[in-house]
């Protein structure tokens, strides 16, 4: 069955997910699971604990449970991350042009901040066990470990499935390493060896 927005069902659970979730991320035009199939088990997902190997470059790990992973969340603007920072673990500056995002510390100690776009104003602050903080949507923030022993927590977004902007998408591209340095106030060398970093190419 079709849906249109909240016509029908105040939720849509999609059928074949991983095949008809390319679209938009709205209820409008995915074909939904009809209610009487459905399951307590639709609505629950197991979010695994992040694994801080995944990135041995940064020290960091993540497992997400966005609407591709958990389906029921599909029209519903929201969506969880569990993430894991080794000592001196960090996520480098990124945004989410299309969601607001929530840190919850639960272990540890990190230090996370993000700059305003007009006015270049910075906030940062180092967050304890408890500690929440948000992210407007489109700023550019960091995480960081600042502290002796491994940090974790979780990342909540007012998406089911946020988009991610991060600095690697600078240099894993194939744009012409002295027009990039142009274009970032470094030198070619330096680009190019981000580039060689982030597996971008020229």
């Amino acid at each position: 069955m079709w849906i249109s927005e909240y016509g029908f069902y105040d939720y849509c659970i999609v059928m074949n997910h991983q095949t008809n979730l390319k679209g938009p991320d709205s209820l409008s035009g995915y074909p939904c699971l009809p209610p009487t199939t459905l399951t307590d088990d639709n609505f629950v997902f197991n979010l695994q604990p992040a694994n801080t190997s995944q990135f041995p470059t940064i020290k960091a790990g993540i497992s997400t449970a966005f609407v591709n992973e958990f389906p029921a969340l599909n029209g519903l603007d929201i969506s969880v991350a569990h993430v894991a920072f080794e000592k001196d673990g960090f996520f480098p500056m990124h945004s989410h042009p299309d969601a607001t995002e929530l840190i919850i510390l639960v272990e540890g100690e990190i230090t996370a901040g993000f700059v305003t776009g007009m006015n270049s104003i910075a906030y940062l602050k180092t967050l304890k066990p408890g500690d929440l903080m948000v992210i407007p949507p489109g700023h550019l923030h960091f995480v960081a470990n600042s502290g002796n022993e491994k940090a974790t927590g979780f990342a909540t977004f007012s998406s089911s499935n946020p988009t991610i902007h991060s600095f690697n998408n600078i240099f894993a591209n194939n744009i012409p390493s002295d027009i990039l340095a142009q274009a970032t106030f470094l030198d070619v060398a330096q680009v190019k060896n981000l580039k060689a970093r982030f597996g971008g190419s020229n």
